[in-house]
């Protein structure tokens, strides 16, 4: 039986909106949206933080969740997810990001389902590279092997802040890729945090919409159903990698 385990990278520095994960969103941090949703997915849950001075409310906010948490360095984000791997000994990891509060446990569940069923550790699964899901639900599978050799070989600075281009790029020549998709492109809707327009706009869905209960499909037709919501940050640029 391999051990997967998700892995979430946090951080309370971000460069557009710093300390949005603790933002407080209906009585409660917008990281607690995050944990409580990915542990529906059944599987264990890992916070990567920094050593920073500033993540120290990270690291309490993991103890009060009875989250295990990992301190690295801040720019080694991939440094971060192999330490956590190894400290818990994961045979497959799961990446996600902690700017995603409505982030679809069951969605994930499905997608680990996936991966083990095709038994492969050089696959590489996503939801990420061939985008049909907003962004916000973004989660990428892969396992320690393939992460080892990320964590050995990668030596550009983005590689090591972004995790998981040394892979998904296929530098070794040797990473297989499968997708989970959906029918219906929402590639343009935002349910991430990277801006106060993100913020108000989950901070919206959640205290008017009751969104912290909705699954991924019953949020996009909330979105279809809301063209106004839409607007709200329609016109924020992702962060290019």
């Amino acid at each position: 039986m391999q051990k997967v385990g998700v892995i979430s990278q946090a951080r309370m520095t971000s460069t557009r909106l710093p300390g949005k994960v603790l933002r407080p969103v209906g009585g409660h941090p917008l990281l607690h949206y995050h944990v409580e949703r990915l542990r529906q997915s059944g599987l264990p849950l890992y916070l990567a933080t920094t050593t920073n001075a500033t993540d120290e409310l990270l690291a309490a906010f993991a103890g009060q969740y009875a989250l295990p948490c990992t301190r690295g360095d801040e720019n080694d984000v991939l440094g971060r997810y192999y330490q956590c791997a190894q400290e818990h000994d994961l045979d497959v990891i799961v990446r996600v990001t902690s700017d995603c509060p409505l982030l679809d446990g069951a969605l994930v569940a499905q997608g680990v389902a996936e991966y083990l069923r095709q038994n492969d550790p050089r696959l590489y699964l996503s939801n990420v590279l061939e985008r049909t899901f907003p962004r916000g639900f973004d989660f990428e599978i892969f396992s320690r092997e393939l992460l080892t050799e990320a964590f050995q070989h990668a030596t550009l600075p983005g590689d090591r802040e972004h995790v998981t281009p040394y892979i998904n790029q296929n530098r070794s020549g040797q990473v297989r890729f499968a997708h989970i998709r959906r029918p219906e492109v929402r590639k343009e809707y935002r349910l991430t945090v990277d801006t106060a327009e993100d913020f108000e706009l989950i901070r919206i869905l959640i205290e008017e919409y009751n969104a912290a209960t909705l699954s991924a499909d019953a949020l996009i037709a909330l979105l279809d159903a809301h063209p106004e919501l839409v607007a709200l940050n329609a016109h924020v640029e992702q962060k290019k990698v």
